[in-house]
């Protein structure tokens, strides 16, 4: 039987972390996981002699790593990180706890929406609150802590503050089921900034109402890719069938990248006629590793797409409907695929 190796001093990691004549060892990153209170407390003696160039560096390293290993929880350092002196590394510390379930975050992100000094801070802010909103939505949360989040991002969404931070109010409040949202949504969409009907169409993906239908389609074909990828994942958010051809057509005609990767995977939640022949034989072209690796997923995706009971999207409470595995266990309802990926949005 292999042996473990011996876990490394938190010492060791905390002196590696003030030594600027050397770069941080990857391999240490794993230790700043379920720190132990002896840990924390050594970490914060030391943080304030640690550069902030070296805490961004280090933030962002741990966001990668989490996102690579869910199994790291860094819950602890992130609590703590929220406090730093550096907005960067605050809005670092709430993207590192970007999906944590932990119910008085919810209060802490809305002190931050409400009072932080940086708008960057705020507007990360205002971008984790979405998961709350969700969270709310599927009776995860208690309704009045829902209605405390919501109340803030609507004051956020409707007040005179910075424009991106009354955009990511606008994106976390498309979960909402509150009867305020859909006419700012419409106010956004309608709005002669790029910027605003990116922002609509991204509230209109997480809102799982059909009344959007028609303005996704409509967008699909937008001349600022921004609002064209937007489109396309709402699209896909929102499994519009009508959607399809266009999206089949964007695999051989989109010259954008990104535009054709997110294609790909909302094809895989769309499903129907001829989606799964087309993302085989794209498999089958493509010599892109990323892309390769994309497509696996967009099958694998796929398959739970076309296992799922057809219900009509528009004519059932999504939040009160079991979705159901191969063995007809009911299971959650999947979280917004793209919101995870997209919350350096912030």
């Amino acid at each position: 039987m292999k042996e473990m190796s011996p876990k490394v001093p938190f010492e060791t990691v905390t002196s590696s972390l003030l030594d600027m004549d050397h770069q941080f060892p990857p391999i240490y990153l794993h230790r700043f996981s379920d720190l132990t209170p002896n840990e924390l407390w050594a970490l914060k003696s030391v943080w304030a002699d640690v550069p902030i160039p070296r805490r961004r560096t280090l933030m962002e390293s741990l966001e990668e790593a989490i996102e690579a290993d869910t199994l790291l929880d860094f819950h602890d350092l992130g609590i703590f990180t929220l406090e730093d002196s550096d907005p960067q590394v605050r809005s670092m510390a709430i993207r590192l706890l970007w999906e944590d379930e932990d119910k008085n975050l919810a209060d802490l992100f809305t002190h931050l929406l409400e009072h932080d000094e940086d708008t960057l801070v705020r507007s990360t802010a205002a971008s984790a609150l979405g998961f709350f909103v969700y969270q709310g939505e599927v009776d995860e949360i208690p309704e009045d802590l829902l209605h405390e989040v919501e109340d803030a991002l609507l004051r956020a969404a409707t007040g005179r503050d910075d424009e991106l931070i009354r955009r990511r109010a606008l994106e976390s409040l498309g979960y909402s089921s509150r009867e305020e949202v859909p006419a700012l949504i419409e106010a956004a969409f309608h709005n002669s900034n790029p910027e605003w009907i990116s922002s609509a169409l991204f509230a209109m993906g997480r809102s799982a109402d059909g009344r959007w239908a028609d303005d996704v389609i409509d967008s699909l074909d937008h001349p600022v890719d921004e609002v064209r990828i937007e489109a396309v994942r709402a699209a896909g958010e929102l499994q519009l069938g009508e959607a399809r051809e266009a999206l089949l057509k964007m695999l051989d005609e989109e010259e954008d990248d990104d535009i054709r990767l997110a294609a790909i995977w909302s094809l895989s939640q769309v499903g129907g006629e001829g989606v799964r022949s087309r993302l085989e034989e794209l498999l089958e072209e493509t010599d892109d590793d990323e892309e390769a690796d994309l497509i696996e997923d967009a099958l694998e995706n796929l398959s739970f797409t076309e296992d799922v009971p057809l219900f009509d999207l528009f004519d059932y409470n999504a939040d009160e409907v079991d979705y159901i595995d191969e063995e007809g266990n009911p299971i959650d309802k999947p979280a917004d695929s793209s919101s995870r990926a997209r919350k350096k949005k912030g």
